[in-house]
């Protein structure tokens, strides 16, 4: 008697959720898919659209508080950097304990520190709990795209990403529209205050909605996020300082002193089977090529957002209302290209989309940089318009092929470093407009434009490379 076949067992990624057991590589049924990817928005929007809001908000808060301009730098600051040093941690203890775990964690954390910061009542108070307010965001940004990742079955990936992107370029959209409309008709705190009935929604949603992956029994390395914190915030602080014309000495300090932890860190992370730094991940060149592309595109993104309005209204007079118009067709175009752009990157490489985007997104930048003395609107919105387009066309992709070269069970330590390729972009290009405005004061956003066009079209190269590194793997 022969005995019978037996089947290996299924994954129950999605029976801890509520739902029927089933492959995680099969993503979530409908309408389920649905509700998850509502809940994935809902703590995305927080986390960007918070950041958005009090950049706006900084001289209405500061005269409130009693505050400096510069000391109140740190509203901003504080978020940003806290943001920074905790995306890796957590999305390496997403792995081990599971990243639904983490996200409504997250949540839970983001939507008491907001409760927080409308109760705050000086700046200090303000500060730290903007500092948990980033903690929170962290957990958010850390795992969402790994979520996304178990949301949605490989052959429609390029979709779920590319609503996160959808969503991203929505909330930076609005953002500074919200917070004038808040401070028209209520007082600063009802800024933050606006998060909690959304962050309770969204976590009672979470329970319900998000699915839960099987985690590891390894030990957590505290040691390496300790460092990763010293190693991040230190490179931060250096080359912010370097870009507001602190001395060079304390700069070169703080830039010594990241390189010297920065060269414990790796040799520790070559050591370890599933590292918090993911240097396992970054030995595959889709992946290594991929986040390559995301640091330099995403630098010549904020050279081109934090110069613009300089350029907009220094240069050719326009009031900052307007400014705001002008500049709104970029996040606009990307709320329209970037699905379409999900959909092709299901069928169509990467590396080809990437480059195609970010050639459109170079020459849109050097259109803007060569704009005459007194430029129409409409001939500045269309070039907004096609940067914009150029960035929603590589975004989702290369998103895409970052996530699906990881292994599923490096989702996490893949989706934070997607999370820290684009904040170590931004800041670099946030502080090279600082040094660019140091240096040439006269003709600075012009400049930093350039640069941004330089930062573009290097990231279509590295972009394009990819499709070698793919036809030599299928060659192999």
């Amino acid at each position: 008697m022969h005995a019978q076949p037996t089947r290996p067992p299924r994954a129950t990624a999605n029976t801890a959720a509520g739902w029927p057991a089933g492959s995680p590589e099969q993503g979530l049924p409908t309408p389920q898919r649905y509700w998850a990817m509502l809940v994935i928005a809902l703590g995305l929007t927080l986390a960007v659209l918070d950041g958005a809001i009090a950049n706006v908000a900084l001289p209405t808060i500061a005269k409130d508080l009693h505050a400096s301009a510069a000391a109140s730098i740190w509203i901003v600051n504080a978020y940003q950097l806290a943001t920074t040093i905790t995306l890796l941690p957590l999305a390496s203890l997403g792995d081990r304990i599971g990243y639904r775990r983490i996200y409504l964690g997250g949540l839970l954390l983001f939507t008491l520190a907001s409760f927080a910061c409308a109760l705050s009542t000086s700046l200090p108070a303000l500060a730290v709990a903007r500092v948990l307010q980033g903690f929170g965001a962290a957990g958010i940004m850390s795992v969402n795209t790994a979520l996304v990742r178990m949301i949605y079955p490989p052959a429609h990936l390029g979709r779920g990403i590319a609503i996160n992107a959808m969503v991203v370029a929505i909330a930076s959209a609005v953002g500074p529209t919200i917070a004038s409309g808040v401070l028209a008709i209520a007082a600063w705190p009802w800024l933050f205050a606006i998060n909690v009935p959304i962050g309770i929604a969204a976590i009672t949603g979470g329970f319900k909605a998000l699915p839960m992956n099987v985690g590891h029994d390894s030990p957590y390395d505290y040691m390496s996020a300790v460092m990763n914190a010293f190693v991040f915030g230190l490179l931060i602080f250096a080359v912010d300082g370097l870009g507001h014309g602190e001395g060079l000495g304390f700069v070169a300090l703080e830039g010594l002193g990241a390189a010297v932890i920065g060269y414990f860190f790796v040799r520790r992370q070559l050591s370890r089977p599933a590292p918090l730094l993911p240097i396992d991940l970054l030995k595959i060149p889709m992946f290594a090529l991929s986040i390559g592309t995301s640091v330099c595109s995403f630098c010549a993104q904020m050279l081109a957002f934090v110069s613009l309005p300089f350029l907009l209204q220094d240069s050719f007079g326009f009031s900052q209302v307007y400014t705001g118009l002008l500049m709104t067709p970029w996040p606009a175009i990307i709320i329209v290209v970037a699905p379409i752009a999900g959909m092709l990157a299901d069928r169509v490489s990467s590396g080809w989309l990437g480059g195609v985007g970010l050639a459109v997104l170079t020459v849109g930048l050097v259109l803007l940089a060569t704009l005459g003395a007194h430029p129409e609107p409409l001939q500045i919105a269309w070039r907004m318009a096609l940067c914009g387009a150029g960035f929603g066309i590589f975004q989702s992709p290369n998103n895409r092929a970052m996530m699906s070269s990881a292994p599923p069970d490096r989702s996490g330590g893949a989706s934070g470093m997607l999370g820290t390729a684009r904040l170590t972009g931004q800041t670099l290009g946030a502080a090279l407009v600082a040094l660019i405005f140091g240096l040439a004061p006269q003709h600075g956003p012009t400049v930093a434009i350039y640069v941004a066009a330089c930062f573009s079209a290097v990231a279509a190269v590295v972009s394009s490379m990819r499709i070698m590194q793919r036809v030599s793997v299928k060659a192999a």
